[in-house]
């Protein structure tokens, strides 16, 4: 049973905000307003951060909160992906494969906890803190017709914390959330 106390946080709050704002973000992309659909993604990127911090700050890690923040992350994800289709087909079919490595790297992980605990990880390592920031920043970058090179830095690097990932879910004996690497997996499946 879900204690009340640590469902009602700030951070928890802030990431059902996040959640609340894949429709806005799909509205936008279906009315083909792309500036103000990169100002609410960089909005919805923003209450991502500030909801791990405050979790932190205030002393609200959850395990709760961490599988909201999971939910959160997986929903705006697919989100961004549906959006840059109909905002920027063209894109989308130059670097499908790289994309699809990309999208490939985030779900593997999610699949493996699933067959392994028969629950969502969220273990919000840093590897994948790292991933998420180059993609994010790599999205931006391509969708603005900047560049296209930060969408392969970006896919080397989701591949490998989906290795991590991966390795953190063979190692374990249990579900655990908050696993920041693979070294801190073999230190719970030590204390198990």
């Amino acid at each position: 049973m879900v204690n009340k106390k640590d469902l009602l946080t700030l951070p928890n709050l802030i990431s059902l905000i996040r959640i609340l704002m894949a429709p806005v973000l799909l509205w936008l992309a279906w009315q083909q307003k792309p500036v103000l659909y990169m100002l609410a993604v960089l909005f919805t990127l923003f209450t991502d951060v500030v909801d791990g911090f405050l979790a932190r700050l205030l002393n609200q890690l959850t395990d709760v909160g961490a599988l909201l923040d999971s939910v959160g992350d997986f929903i705006i994800y697919s989100t961004l992906i549906v959006a840059a289709w109909w905002l920027w087909p063209d894109i989308i079919i130059d670097e499908i494969i790289t994309i699809l490595v990309i999208i490939a790297s985030f779900t593997a992980p999610v699949i493996v906890g699933l067959l392994k605990f028969r629950t969502l990880t969220s273990y919000h390592t840093w590897s994948v803190k790292a991933a998420v920031f180059i993609s994010i920043l790599a999205y931006i970058v391509v969708f603005s017709d900047w560049a296209r090179w930060p969408l392969y830095v970006a896919a080397i690097v989701a591949t490998l914390a989906a290795i991590e990932e991966i390795a953190i879910t063979l190692v374990m004996r249990h579900a655990h959330a908050n696993v920041q690497s693979v070294w801190h997996a073999f230190k719970h499946h030590r204390e198990d």
